[in-house]
């Protein structure tokens, strides 16, 4: 997926030390969590779309809502639209895990209010604060292309399509939650896995003779702005996944 910005200098036979880079794009963004931070290369490029996949009850839909709580409480701005729980069944998860800072709530179903309702929230505050935008899950959301409100596998294709052309644009940030089959396998089209800039899948090691045994295990599958093939050793614990080392 292309950046929808120009390229002031850019002609052909220029060297691409020349090029000038837009300078939102020269900087990473923390998240606060460090083994996603270390995952991507030490944060988050502008304008990236994550995908977020992994096997039942690994803790994809918890991190998401740390991930949002954290953003927040480092002073830059979270929507965290949910098509798979209700809010107040959020509600009381944040209050489980003992959230302090939270994030804004949505629960639409079409993605253009979803991605209308991220520009009303960074219309309403700081212009210079870095939004994120959390949708669980990607599957949940219709782009109304059929009149009926039918939907179909390329649904989900054309929504995520639809929030990275917004992170583009805006140089937001998306984590887009995917579903999994029962056997943690990616339920969707693959043009999913292509139009996202990176894919982080979190499973639970079920073989017996691994070394890591039922531990959840982080693995950066794609990273278009940094390193890919990184896997991380998380615990799990009354706040949240939380880093337990680096797995070789």
């Amino acid at each position: 997926m292309k950046l929808n910005v120009s390229l002031k200098n850019w002609k052909q036979n220029t060297n691409i030390l020349n090029l000038d880079v837009p300078q939102e794009l020269e900087k990473t963004v923390k998240t606060g969590i460090r083994f996603i931070d270390d995952a991507l290369g030490e944060g988050i490029t502008p304008s990236s779309a994550v995908l977020l996949t992994g096997t039942p009850g690994a803790g994809k839909s918890t991190l998401s809502l740390q991930i949002a709580n954290s953003v927040t409480g480092l002073g830059h701005l979270a929507l965290y639209n949910s098509g798979e729980e209700s809010l107040f069944q959020i509600r009381k998860v944040t209050k489980r895990l003992g959230f302090r800072h939270g994030f804004v709530a949505g629960q639409d179903l079409m993605v253009n209010d979803v991605i209308e309702h991220a520009k009303n929230i960074k219309r309403s505050n700081n212009a210079n604060k870095q939004m994120f935008l959390v949708c669980d899950s990607i599957q949940t959301l219709d782009d109304g292309k059929y009149m009926n409100g039918m939907t179909n596998s390329m649904t989900a294709v054309r929504c995520t399509e639809a929030i990275t052309d917004y992170c583009k644009e805006s140089y937001s940030i998306a984590f887009l939650i995917g579903q999994v089959t029962k056997e943690g396998e990616f339920s969707g089209k693959q043009a999913i896995k292509h139009a996202v800039d990176v894919h982080l899948h979190l499973s639970i090691d079920l073989a017996k003779k691994s070394e890591t045994y039922g531990e959840r295990i982080l693995e950066v599958q794609k990273n278009r702005f940094g390193p890919a093939g990184k896997r991380f050793l998380v615990g799990i614990n009354d706040t949240g996944l939380y880093l337990k080392g680096e797995v070789l």
